[in-house]
């Protein structure tokens, strides 16, 4: 009866999986009750099930979808990875089984391997893919691991879907009214759906930076130098120049607001498209049914302010396909869309879902088709399209909408921004990140000008891997004492930004998975699992689990710890042009430095305003890290009153005064005035270093 259930329930591709829910050891599991129970079957999903069943447990995945593989198969095709050393165990296997597949020639249809920068012969892993080879390979090793996977089942998600006795749960209820016993529970969805229904702690939105002691998290306008940002004026009235007339599409009546302050908003979702450029494996794109062109009057009115960068990024893959991105002001990214997704009910999901692909369907028909849209971006849109051989149940429209944040559990042990930066070092890693802290914009307001702006986009380094916390998979002690979360685990907004990695979202299932099937051996909670054992598990399995050699912890020399008035860059009063954050060279204040990126000379600039506390003579210094790419004639200009100053300063040289500052002149300075500082990159010859400024009484 089993397995004619399970053949009723999943779709085609799956059906080598409709089989005995016997594991490996050849333990039979009566009807529906396993020793773990795994809710969505994402890429953080699969990897769990395949580790819980080399461990001889009995398992099942349930995917509320009709797909295997969330986003790795969903179009986001081309890896985010960051430092591919600490990506182990069965997510490093997924990417050498990709590696294989394109050993074979038979898998480069459309063009020559030869032709491809990233499939490097040598390699063991290979980093992009197609979409529908990434679910074949996903499904062929659930299928090896003999794990049953139930396929289109939704948790119900009124308080009785989840029984509970003793802060443990006993079973699911599917809407269906199935119903799956387990020992142990694992939430693998990008929703946290069963986990909330759980009763376990969560929450949705941004952080005040003051909550964690972080400097990224919360409002962004002040630091809006990126790249996806408007860099025209561009106007924000239905009619414009006239208030009165309203607000054009998607734009919030909200202000700028302060800095640093929290919210409920989360970064923008979008579908990774896969397009083609071959002309017999493309179809046009499609005008949505209730396509509305003014959705996009800020596209056409940012084009005629002057602004004809390409609006996305398609990063080439395999077989003239992309994995298709959001860039620049205005893209596939759907700012404000998303608020209510996290915490809305399946009606509404569905709704917020199809509004995005119409939105993002008219997107790219307006690109393509649009007379207000420039001919050099239509010529350049001609060339592409949907694959015929992607998506096909979906005519060539991805099935998964990139989640990049819903609920965040809120645990024993929140990794932060300073997990991220390696500021704060945990002892009991199940795993490691190293992409950017990278946030999506989330809004779009009027600045004080009478323009529109976007904010919320941060894209940080956090200088190399970091470690993240067994406890931050796990509820905290009192909650759901055999329910693991590895996707949507406790984090801030800004550090969740660089953790919400595919391949780390495997390497987090696969530990869940073993901490999950040591607690049923030795009958303990998870909250109490000794982290020795668990360790020494995972390191057979292949995880990583240590920092590399190189990645130091990081010493953080605060503003607070030097002498005088010391401001930072982020202390900054104003910054003109994208201004990109990094620590990776040298010394600094505070958590980082910003730098020009050696590109759009004249148009990037930081200005600081120092009050003078009392008179007197004072030194007048900046910080910078030397490297060899620094120019040698940075301009900083000083004003006092009506007198200013200009020096040139020379960013390769290594600064002389206290490890990393570099002193300017002596200044008599009179109480209540204040000292302006302006670094800019007008006419330099490589890049451009803003760290901090000092005013130190002689």
């Amino acid at each position: 009866m089993f397995a004619i259930r399970i053949f009723l329930t999943v779709s085609l591709p799956v059906l080598m999986l409709a089989g005995s829910p016997a594991g490996p050891s050849g333990n039979r599991a009566t009807a529906d009750e396993f020793d773990v129970v795994i809710y969505g079957g994402t890429s953080a999903g699969v990897a769990a099930a395949i580790q819980v069943s080399r461990m001889g447990k009995t398992v099942v995945l349930i995917e509320p979808g009709k797909h295997i593989g969330g986003l790795t198969s969903g179009g986001l095709g081309y890896t985010d990875s960051g430092d591919k050393r600490v990506i182990g165990g069965i997510s490093r296997e997924f990417y050498q089984r990709v590696h294989k597949h394109y050993d074979n020639p038979a898998s480069w249809i459309y063009e020559k391997s030869s032709d491809y920068d990233r499939y490097r012969a040598n390699e063991d892993a290979m980093w992009t893919f197609e979409p529908h080879v990434a679910e074949a390979i996903f499904l062929a090793m659930l299928s090896e691991a003999k794990v049953p996977v139930v396929m289109q089942e939704r948790l119900d998600r009124s308080a009785s879907g989840v029984s509970l006795s003793d802060d443990r749960i006993k079973s699911i209820r599917m809407e269906s009214g199935r119903v799956f016993s387990g020992r142990q529970f694992m939430d693998a969805t990008y929703e946290g759906d069963l986990m909330a229904v759980a009763g376990v702690s969560y929450t949705v939105g941004r952080e005040a930076n003051a909550q964690y002691g972080e400097t990224l998290n919360g409002n962004q306008v002040k630091a809006n130098v990126h790249n996806h940002r408007f860099v025209k004026n561009v106007d924000p009235y239905v009619k414009p120049g006239d208030p009165a007339s309203g607000l054009l599409p998607g734009i919030e009546d909200t202000g700028p607001g302060i800095d640093g302050t929290g919210d409920h908003r989360v970064q923008a979702y979008c579908f990774r498209m896969c397009m083609s450029n071959v002309p017999e494996n493309r179809v046009p794109f499609p005008q949505p049914k209730n396509y509305d062109e003014r959705r996009y009057e800020l596209l056409f009115r940012n084009f005629e302010a002057g602004d004809h960068q390409f609006p996305m990024k398609p990063d080439m893959m395999l077989n003239g396909k992309t994995d298709t991105n959001n860039n620049r002001a205005f893209s596939t990214d759907y700012l404000g869309g998303n608020y209510r997704y996290p915490d809305a009910g399946y009606a509404e999901r569905e709704a917020i879902i199809q509004d995005h692909e119409d939105y993002q369907k008219g997107f790219m028909w307006t690109l393509q088709n649009h007379p207000r849209v420039p001919e050099s971006i239509r010529t350049e849109m001609a060339a592409w399209g949907l694959p015929k051989d992607e998506f096909i149940d979906n005519r060539g429209w991805p099935h998964q909408l990139y989640i990049r944040e819903a609920r965040r559990m809120v645990s024993d042990y929140v990794v932060t921004e300073q997990d991220c930066r390696r500021v704060r070092l945990v002892e009991d890693s199940v795993g490691l990140g190293s992409y950017n802290m990278d946030s999506h914009n989330v809004r779009r307001f009027v600045t004080a000008e009478g323009f529109v702006q976007n904010e919320g986009d941060v894209q940080v380094s956090p200088g190399g891997p970091y470690l993240i916390s067994y406890r931050s998979i796990v509820p905290k002690k009192g909650q759901a004492t055999n329910l693991t979360v590895p996707v949507c685990l406790s984090s801030s907004h800004i550090a969740y930004g660089s953790i919400r990695m595919e391949p780390v979202f495997m390497i987090l299932g696969q530990s869940a998975a073993t901490a999950a099937v040591q607690c049923i051996e030795s009958g303990i909670d998870l909250q109490s699992l000794a982290y020795a054992t668990l360790r020494e598990r995972l390191l057979k399995d292949g995880q990583v689990l240590d920092l590399p050699p190189m990645a130091k912890p990081k010493v953080v020399i605060s503003k607070e710890s030097l002498p005088g008035i010391v401001q930072d860059d982020t202390d900054a009063a104003v910054i003109q042009g994208a201004w990109a954050h990094s620590s990776s060279t040298g010394k600094f204040v505070g958590t980082d430095y910003v730098h020009d990126g050696d590109v759009e000379k004249g148009m990037k600039s930081i200005q600081w305003k120092l009050n003078v506390p009392t008179d007197g003579k004072y030194e007048l210094r900046i910080s910078y890290s030397p490297n060899p790419n620094r120019a040698t004639n940075v301009p900083v200009t000083v004003t006092v009153g009506d007198k200013t100053t200009r020096y040139t300063v020379d960013q390769k040289a290594t600064p002389k005064i206290d490890w990393a500052f570099h002193a300017l002149g002596s200044l008599s300075l009179i109480k209540g005035s204040t000292v302006t500082v302006t670094i800019s990159n007008e006419g330099t010859n490589g890049h451009v270093i803003a760290d901090a400024v000092q005013l130190l009484p002689q």
